[in-house]
């Protein structure tokens, strides 16, 4: 007997045989569930950047390989004379050396001091007297031809002026790194307030905004690229202009280094203070780029 709760389980039937001539299709396979194919892409995803972040970096990286590939065979082949380019391989030695023994260290360390504080000198200074002399026409006026003067007067060639001015210590090497790298932040500057759009300007000024809150809003975002255009471009300047002072009065820094390497006939040691001066430049480069960013996360990407 069976009970009222029990029931009884559906007969299954065959399926019926199809009639000549119709083909009967097959049903599709179940489609698997949305979050299925969701939960396998964020797994895909960091992949997939590392793999673009990998392919940009062998992109970027395959110039200066190249480069050193042919550092490092055309002296050794006899393309190039090794007493005077040394391999690559023999500069890293040396590079390592210098390192090891603390000169390569005691010498960038002076550099770095007189190049970094020269700098930021500038950049305080230039950046607030550019965007006084952009922003009022008669500043501009009265010392237009005064900074056409000077901006056309190149840094090393008043060094020996700086020299007897102030001696051959600290203060002319910094004092030349300032007058070389304030040009380049100052004509930026005053270039960058000068072409701020003017419809914005007025826009802000029927808005009733003060001139603290016009400079805030409109006229500093808009000035940030040119601005840190000069910057960048300053950072170079003030490396360079450096080590070409301390190849004519210095007892230490990295254009000492290069000058005494040369005169004792130490080349591998000479390219290896090179070979600082320029990393040094990318990685300050690399570094004002990244600042450049964070103060221009208000543009637009194109």
């Amino acid at each position: 007997m069976s009970t009222g709760t029990d029931t009884a389980a559906p007969a299954v039937r065959p399926a019926a045989p199809a009639p000549a001539g119709e083909v009967r299709h097959a049903a599709p396979p179940p489609r698997p569930a949305p979050d299925a194919g969701h939960a396998v892409r964020p797994a895909r995803q960091p992949l997939r950047a590392l793999g673009r972040r990998l392919r940009a970096l062998s992109l970027r990286s395959a110039a200066i390989l190249v480069l050193l590939a042919v550092w490092e065979t055309a002296p050794r082949l006899g393309l190039a004379d090794p007493t005077f380019l040394p391999p690559v391989s023999e500069v890293a030695a040396a590079w390592w050396e210098l390192l090891g023994n603390g000169q390569l260290g005691r010498h960038t360390w002076a550099s770095l001091v007189r190049s970094f504080g020269g700098f930021a000198i500038a950049v305080v200074v230039a950046v607030p007297l550019g965007l006084l002399i952009g922003w009022y026409r008669p500043v501009a006026a009265l010392l237009g031809p005064l900074l056409e003067v000077f901006r056309n007067t190149a840094a090393l060639a008043l060094l020996p002026v700086f020299v007897l001015l102030l001696g051959i210590g600290e203060t002319s090497k910094v004092s030349i790194v300032v007058y070389a790298c304030v040009w380049p932040i100052l004509l930026n500057t005053i270039s960058a307030v000068g072409n701020a759009d003017p419809t914005l300007v007025r826009l802000a000024r029927s808005m009733d905004l003060s001139t603290p809150r016009l400079f805030q809003k409109v006229i500093l975002p808009a000035s940030v690229p040119a601005v840190f255009t000069g910057i960048r471009l300053a950072g170079a300047v003030s490396i360079l202009v450096l080590v070409a002072a301390e190849m004519i009065g210095a007892k230490a820094g990295l254009g000492y280094l290069i000058n005494a390497s040369q005169f004792n006939f130490a080349i591998p040691q000479m390219y290896a203070g090179i070979v600082t001066i320029s990393a040094i430049g990318v990685a300050f480069n690399q570094l004002l780029v990244t600042i450049e960013r964070r103060l221009s996360t208000w543009r637009v990407p194109s």
